[in-house]
């Protein structure tokens, strides 16, 4: 059979869109196998943006978690989306959690934010933020800010107090009080925020562990091949809940940031420190066993953040909790 120019120009057309939409299902995490629950070929299948997992939630709640040592073991932790880890006064850390597939009945340590948490947060879609409190400079900006702000003076039914340990790291939430009130109504729903999730890349290090140092904590995520998992330690002890289980992240990623004095400082006079996480940098990507060099970019507060390698290919994520330690630029 004679072929005519537009036939071949028809079938050549036909192919090239059918490359494109492989390479997009490709890097929006579609296809392929992997361990650490980094694969599946589920294309069709809607995932959570936050973990890759089936589970995904209808609203996101962040909470600003102590970490101080007097605040361990935490509660409701384990349940987490993704954990962010920062620098605060002192050289030491808090985190922010993010919750949206599994809502615990508690968590906590709740204390105070930060003016970085907003930053942070606008690649988000309206989230409730629950925290302790802010300094009164701080509030104005928090008031105008994209999020749900759920201190315990807007809804003080949803936070308690425990008798387990002193104030002020006794502080924990309710969230399913907080996000069933009124005032929670309009949260947003989890969105993509430039994580992928899939088969592991090819290439990487074979790293039994990695630590993260801030001037005074540190955080030790030891690969455990039995549990496929990076187990947590804080400060040289590995973490724990108050239900006796450990913490561990199917994927973690060290991104190095610049951290700058912020304008504020806490009650003593100590400079609050603040974490840029708009721009570009360096980052590391743990999972499986192994440590991918990658790049972090993040062109704007109101866009995620992506995950390239050296070719400019997403880097994919285990499915499962990710922790995000944003340390500062060596």
């Amino acid at each position: 059979m004679a072929w005519t120019g537009s036939r071949r120009t028809v079938l050549m057309t036909a192919g090239l869109s059918l490359l494109a939409a492989a390479c997009d299902s490709e890097d929006r995490g579609g296809g392929g196998g992997g361990g650490g629950g980094g694969g599946g070929g589920e294309d069709d299948v809607e995932r959570s943006p936050f973990t890759g997992g089936r589970a995904i939630g209808e609203k996101v709640l962040a909470v600003k978690i102590d970490n101080v040592e007097a605040a361990r073991p935490h509660t409701g932790l384990d349940q987490a989306d993704i954990v962010y880890i920062e620098e605060v006064e002192a050289g030491l850390s808090r985190m922010l959690a993010v919750f949206a597939s599994r809502i615990p009945s508690t968590l906590g340590p709740v204390r105070s934010a930060r003016e970085s948490d907003l930053e942070l947060l606008r690649q988000f879609d309206n989230p409730v933020l629950a925290y302790s409190g802010v300094q009164s400079k701080l509030q104005a900006k928090v008031d105008s800010a994209p999020l749900v702000a759920l201190p315990p003076g807007r809804l003080p039914e949803a936070y308690t107090r425990g008798s387990d340990r002193p104030a002020p790291h006794n502080l924990y939430l309710r969230p399913r009080r907080a996000l069933s009130a009124p005032v929670a109504k309009d949260a947003g729903a989890p969105k993509d925020i430039g994580f992928r999730f899939g088969a592991a890349p090819d290439g990487g290090r074979r790293t039994r562990a990695r630590s993260v140092r801030y001037q005074a904590a540190r955080f030790d995520f030891a690969w455990s091949a039995e549990r496929r998992r990076w187990l947590v330690s804080m400060d040289g002890r590995q973490a724990r809940t108050t239900g006796g289980g450990t913490l561990g992240a199917s994927t973690v990623v060290v991104q190095y940031v610049d951290v700058r004095d912020s304008e504020l400082g806490d009650s003593s006079g100590a400079v609050t420190p603040y974490t840029e996480t708009v721009g570009s940098g360096r980052a590391l990507v743990l999972r499986d066993g192994k440590e991918y060099e990658a790049r972090w970019s993040r062109p704007s507060a109101s866009g995620g953040t992506t995950f390239t390698d050296s070719k400019g290919k997403r880097v994919r994520f285990a499915r499962g909790q990710v922790w995000v330690a944003l340390a500062p630029e060596e």
